[in-house]
């Protein structure tokens, strides 16, 4: 969809990176770590010949909108209800709905910590990835014991993970495969309470030197045809990255909304 104005989401996203380009880690341009136009993710991450079932539409996405459903009970009462996302394409069109499955004592007395399960489904009632949290800690001064998400592509099949690492400054995680190998980094920013703009997770090559896309939590302020005025998140990443890596970035949007984002004013 084109672009009418400087706020719409496609002009938030970055350049897609081009098949038959040259290696991303040879960055023709190293004053200027930013992914550039014309360059290909690294071979461990590019696109599978075979493609989870599923997730045929996915693998020609770079950006993805993820809305979440808020039920109003659950805010007139002030109780935690089971989260629910629509899953859209950059024109707005739903191509999966996530809901959350976790019992009434975790999401009372555990909040935002709680485990769950978030199962995802095309819009003909499919099940295609699904999202295991377990409980964990969210400390900073809790080193060992910090959070993660098993992805499933599709359900039942393990491909990869969401790790939090310790940081004491910025919210740091890793996107890892499914031997548990760090394949991607995602850095946040310093503050993420979003009051008066969006709020932007880096993702990096595991060195840093290449940002390859991000995952952007809207401010609440920015409505246009696709959001309504709820929590909004946006995926910005290259077309032709593997899908895989694509469903283990939604995990990761889910997870950012559990730990940052779920008690915050700017989601209202």
């Amino acid at each position: 969809m084109a672009s009418k104005d400087a706020h719409t989401p496609k002009s938030r996203g970055l350049p897609r990176f081009l098949p038959g380009a040259p290696d991303p880690e040879q960055n023709p341009n190293p004053g200027n770590p930013e992914w550039q136009p014309g360059l290909t993710p690294p071979r461990s991450f590019l696109p599978t010949v075979c493609l989870p079932p599923g997730l045929e539409y996915l693998s020609q996405l770079d950006l993805i909108i993820i809305h979440q459903q808020v039920e109003l009970l659950g805010m007139i009462l002030g109780t935690e209800t089971s989260n629910k996302y629509e899953i859209k394409n950059g024109l707005g069109q739903r191509i999966y709905f996530a809901v959350e499955e976790s019992i009434c004592f975790n999401r009372t007395f555990c909040s935002t910590l709680r485990s769950c399960t978030l199962r995802i489904t095309d819009n003909s009632g499919r099940e295609v990835i699904t999202v295991n949290r377990p409980l964990r800690c969210n400390s900073c001064w809790c080193p060992c014991y910090l959070q993660e998400l098993e992805i499933q592509v599709p359900p039942g099949t393990v491909v990869g993970y969401v790790a939090q690492k310790w940081d004491p400054f910025q919210p740091k995680f890793t996107i890892q495969n499914a031997n548990k190998e760090d394949i991607l980094k995602i850095v946040g920013p310093c503050s993420t309470c979003g009051c008066f703009g969006d709020v932007d997770f880096e993702v990096k090559t595991m060195n840093e030197k290449l940002t390859i896309g991000k995952i952007s939590k809207y401010w609440s302020g920015f409505v246009n045809d696709v959001f309504t005025n709820a929590d909004n998140f946006g995926i910005h990443v290259p077309a032709d990255l593997d899908v895989t890596v694509k469903a283990a970035m939604i995990g990761a949007c889910f997870l950012f909304d559990f730990m940052f984002f779920e008690h915050s004013l700017a989601g209202l």
